[in-house]
């Protein structure tokens, strides 16, 4: 059976896919991904929207924009103790300091990784998210078997995002809601005190910031 991720994955694709190739075999009306497909099959089809700008459009928002955004703020708390402290102390606030704020930013709380705490993110009702740190929320995050597992079984899906964390590592789950929304400060790779500001930031990723993922260093090349 595949991990539940990698089943999201394989529906988001089975859904643009339907875009140039219906199914063949009905589906409920009611259903909310149906209907969107459906409304994105009608739009391409008339001409209103040209469907590799849409792609393009939400690659940049959920891999570029969005998520470079909290890389920066990560790689400033890495450098600098004073603003870690601040960011930790009233995330929104020091967030607000590198000019990120706005919608679904309003109420910000930082939590941090070291060695002995994980944190991990989930919005167990809907899909809260802050979209003025990390972009748009992968489509696994919003799936229905993250948002119950991540908090019954959150070492097991760590280690189906392939990150196991030792016994001794206590694993904290923490709520988004539309009141309050959590980004995740991950420990800083070690061999990394060599690195400007600007790489340190371009190494953290959206999923470290969500909790399922560590920063690590490239690979050395061989």
């Amino acid at each position: 059976m595949q991990p539940f991720w990698r089943q999201e994955d394989d529906g988001a694709a089975a859904m643009t896919d339907s875009a140039t190739h219906p199914p063949s075999t009905p589906v409920s009306a009611s259903d909310p991904a149906t209907r969107v497909s459906a409304l994105e099959s009608l739009l391409v089809a008339k001409g209103l929207i040209d469907q590799a700008a849409l792609d393009a459009l939400i690659d940049t928002y959920e891999h570029q924009i969005g998520p470079r955004n909290g890389a920066k703020v990560v790689a400033r708390a890495w450098v600098d103790p004073a603003y870690k402290q601040r960011l930790l102390a009233d995330a929104t606030g020091a967030i607000a300091e590198l000019g990120f704020g706005g919608l679904q930013g309003e109420h910000m709380v930082a939590v941090e990784n070291t060695p002995f705490v994980h944190n991990l993110v989930v919005c167990t009702l809907c899909s809260c998210y802050p979209y003025t740190v990390l972009g748009l929320p992968p489509v696994w995050y919003k799936s229905s078997p993250y948002r119950s597992r991540a908090v019954l079984d959150p070492r097991g899906v760590l280690h189906e995002f392939g990150l196991n964390l030792p016994p001794e590592v206590e694993c904290r789950v923490w709520d988004s809601t539309a009141e309050v929304r959590y980004l995740v400060l991950p420990e800083r790779p070690a061999g990394s005190a060599g690195l400007s500001e600007e790489q340190l930031a371009a190494l953290v990723t959206r999923d470290s910031m969500i909790g399922v993922a560590r920063v690590t260093l490239p690979a050395a090349a061989p």
